[in-house]
């Protein structure tokens, strides 16, 4: 054995949000036994297939077209009018977890696209359940864009309303901004990025250069699990990412390091304590 010393961030972990979306799936799935859930609940296939043994079943949007008379839990990311409108016609009970901070942002879209005075423009990654729920709000009107290139063929107006998908880099949001006023666009700026998401950015920094060696784990789905894991990359290039305690390589290790467990806002504790009993038997 190597005797590692391995050590989990207690900042990492669910998020308020995607807490209380799980707390409601299982309340429902221990009283019923069977759940729809549109879209999988959280971007951690393991956690997926957990409560899908419980009962969860993950539909898609197609999929609802077709339910009738069901129930169905809408995810923290949050829904677009379209949604509602089904279920209203479907007669489908809607179980809305989605996130208090999503529903807010949805809100502030809504009114500024009914406001009229400038465009929306969405800072986020494209087919991203937030974000189709964001642009949702704006008749589907919204410009969305993961990278300021995608702009540079893209005839800009005089001024943008600009907003955020809750999960992206701050520091990165922030720049779009200055690119934007730096082609002559009038920024109406919207800081839209949840703080318990951008807090984790200086936690994760300290937290990661405590250690010889860092383990990530989250799903590989997770935007807000890629932005942390590069975090945790930056300050330690001994950075590893796993979806499962299975993807652990003993080659990363010498005998007697100390090693960091991490995660995104998607993955559940109880992933990341096997993580740490396999790195502790190695």
């Amino acid at each position: 054995m190597l005797n590692l010393n391995a050590t989990i961030d207690p900042n990492s972990g669910f998020c308020f949000g995607v807490v209380y979306a799980i707390e409601m799936a299982e309340e429902w799935l221990n009283a019923e036994g069977k759940l729809y859930c549109l879209g999988d609940i959280v971007h951690n296939d393991e956690e997926v297939a957990r409560l899908q043994k419980k009962g969860l079943v993950t539909i898609n949007h197609d999929q609802l077209k077709e339910l009738h008379n069901e129930r169905v839990l809408i995810r923290a990311h949050g829904e677009s009018p379209d949604t509602y409108k089904i279920a209203l016609e479907n007669n489908l009970e809607l179980i809305d977890a989605s996130c208090p901070v999503v529903l807010k942002l949805q809100n502030r879209v809504k009114e500024s696209y009914d406001k009229n005075d400038a465009p929306v423009f969405i800072y986020g990654k494209h087919g991203h359940a937030e974000v189709k729920g964001l642009k949702g709000q704006t008749n589907e009107e919204a410009v969305v864009f993961m990278d300021i290139a995608e702009l540079d063929n893209v005839e800009l107006p005089e001024k943008v309303n600009l907003f955020s998908q809750t999960t992206k880099d701050t520091k990165n949001y922030y720049q779009v901004k200055k690119d934007l006023e730096a082609r002559g666009v009038e920024v109406k700026f919207n800081d839209t990025i949840c703080r318990q998401v951008s807090n984790r950015d200086v936690e994760l920094r300290n937290f990661s250069k405590l250690y010889d060696q860092i383990v990530f784990v989250s799903g590989t789905q997770s935007s807000n699990g890629k932005v942390l894991y590069s975090i945790c990359k930056q300050e330690n290039p001994n950075t590893h990412f796993v979806s499962s305690a299975s993807e652990v390589n003993s080659e990363w290790f010498t005998a007697g390091q100390t090693v960091g467990i991490a995660g995104a806002t998607s993955t559940p504790l109880w992933q990341m304590e096997q993580v740490k009993s396999k790195i502790e038997t190695i």
